[in-house]
């Protein structure tokens, strides 16, 4: 008898502690969707705040679901949904709930089904975009010497000069989320070097970031929201030296596989991030977290709650998710 599969799903609000800015936005509840997929008793979890630059919400991801539910109760698999949906927050939700429920069905670990080994992980803690003197009081209270640094046009270089002068331990990466002008990168870079930060996150506009084909950075640069999946990633790899790989952006840890093996293939250096969730959230990036330079992975720290089981962070090391929470 074919095994017998059944799909639900939620969209839940998530209120955050405090309301968290960057470029452009200030966020204070995060539009979450829950899927479960249920074969035969087996269940799968898989979760997605969506890429909210896109315009992605918690409905938008829903009705996406509810357009494939028919092929996914059939049977369909993680090869099958690349097809059916395109990259983003609900397909990211339908294929880590499959990767929890292959593992369960089949009693393996996540580790197992990829073949990649997990380890020690550290992830940055992020301070949102304050006045200097309140980024530089959370930097002297962040419990890791990874940090990041949210930033925008207005007053960068003041900013961060304050996050680094109270915690010169730390091992500082900016992230602007598209907030400068190429001048801008062109005339802070040098002094953001000079202050020892680590790394430089997508300083210019998706879509506007064709002169770094001709830029020697004196500081790595990352792509965020330039590089969203594997069909963006040749021209990114001609502009920046690192990709921000987000499961949101690539629609799930299948993709997000296959773009980290061609940024390695390529010598691109990585990073995973997220686009904030609970800790079911954080458990597929920590399988790439094991693949990349930089982590930030503290998504549900910013969170008032979080799941059963969820993973517990200490010093900036953040812990394997248990198989009771996923994979």
């Amino acid at each position: 008898m074919p095994a017998k599969r059944k799909l639900s799903l939620s969209t839940e609000p998530w209120d955050f502690e405090t309301p968290f800015t960057i470029t452009g936005y200030t966020f204070t509840v995060a539009d979450l969707l829950h899927v479960v997929i249920d074969e035969d008793g087996v269940v799968g979890n898989g979760e997605a705040a969506g890429v909210y630059y896109l315009g992605e919400t918690g409905a938008s991801m829903s009705a996406q679901v509810e357009s494939v539910l028919p092929a996914l109760e059939s049977g369909a698999g993680r090869d099958e949904l690349r097809e059916l949906l395109p990259a983003g927050g609900a397909r990211n939700a339908i294929d880590c709930a499959l990767w929890d429920l292959e593992a369960k069905l089949q009693h393996k670990s996540i580790w197992e089904l990829t073949g990649i080994a997990p380890g020690e992980t550290q992830t940055v803690l992020t301070i949102g975009i304050d006045t200097p003197a309140a980024m530089a009081e959370k930097a002297l209270f962040l419990d890791s010497s990874k940090i990041k640094v949210k930033l925008n046009g207005d007053s960068p270089l003041e900013r961060i000069s304050a996050v680094c002068s109270a915690r010169p331990d730390g091992e500082i990466v900016v992230d602007v989320n598209q907030g400068w002008t190429f001048e801008q990168l062109v005339e802070l870079a040098p002094s953001f070097r000079d202050l020892g930060v680590a790394m430089i996150e997508q300083p210019l506009p998706r879509g506007g970031d064709a002169e770094l084909e001709d830029y020697e950075s004196p500081i790595t640069l990352c792509a965020d929201e330039s590089c969203l999946d594997t069909s963006e990633f040749e021209q990114a790899s001609r502009r920046y030296q690192m990709i921000n790989i987000k499961l949101d952006k690539t629609g799930g840890l299948t993709e997000a596989l296959d773009l980290a093996g061609m940024a390695t293939a390529k010598g691109i250096e990585l990073m995973v991030g997220n686009m904030m969730g609970t800790s079911l959230a954080m458990a597929p990036g920590y399988v790439i977290a094991q693949l990349c330079r930089f982590v930030d992975l503290d998504g549900a720290l910013f969170l008032t709650r979080d799941r059963e089981h969820p993973m517990t962070y200490a010093g900036g090391f953040v812990s394997r998710p248990s198989a009771k929470l996923w994979g």
